[in-house]
């Protein structure tokens, strides 16, 4: 219910209005798919790729966004710098609970329950090649995903909604926008980076 009162209540995905009308957009860290299912009734012509790694709440995702038809893709996983087997973490992060479930690299002899999806793959994933929108609010991996390989996918994202969970995520994202311009602003919880271009 929390998820749902950021939303629909404290508004946080107002900044849409400032962005067109999107027509590829990937929801990273969709939870039980409230902003894909936002996105898809706002822009009709819009297609959505919702990413999440908890079990729980990719069922919900998936009967969420069931109305939506062909243009709600579901990916059960998380984003990463590359394709790899994760772990999931619960109650580990943050207030510890369901909508902050975070997801780590294994370590030696670990059992893995979840695949790590590189971006380049994702963006495979969707009609077309460029993504109009990336919202990105996955827990604290926002700084191994922005921290290598950005190279071969950020010129993709036409713009970027993230929420930044430490100083960390923060100097990550930051780096890895260095060789881009754009047009900063935040909206709630989330850092907007809109209108995406390489410097010149």
């Amino acid at each position: 219910m929390d998820v749902f009162e950021h939303l629909f209540v404290d508004k946080e995905a107002d900044y849409l209005d400032r962005i067109g009308h999107p027509l590829t957009v990937i929801d990273l860290g969709a939870n039980v798919g409230y902003f894909s299912a936002y996105t898809l009734s706002l822009f009709r012509n819009a297609t959505v790729l919702a990413v999440e790694p908890d079990p729980g709440n990719i069922d919900l995702c998936r009967r969420n966004l069931k109305p939506y038809g062909k243009r709600a893709l579901i990916c059960e996983g998380a984003a990463w710098p590359s394709r790899t087997a994760l772990v999931l973490s619960r109650g580990t992060f943050r207030d510890g609970r369901e909508w902050a479930t975070e997801v780590r690299a294994a370590e030696q002899s670990e059992a893995c329950d979840v695949q790590g999806w590189d971006m380049p793959t994702l963006i495979q994933m969707c009609p077309s090649g460029g993504i109009d929108l990336l919202k990105v609010d996955i827990e604290g991996s926002e700084q191994p995903l922005f921290s290598g390989n950005t190279d071969n996918w950020l010129d993709s994202v036409r713009n970027l909604c993230i929420e930044i969970h430490d100083e960390d995520c923060k100097l990550a994202v930051y780096h890895a926008l260095e060789s881009f311009e754009y047009d900063e602003s935040s909206s709630g919880e989330y850092n907007l980076f809109l209108n995406l271009r390489r410097k010149r």
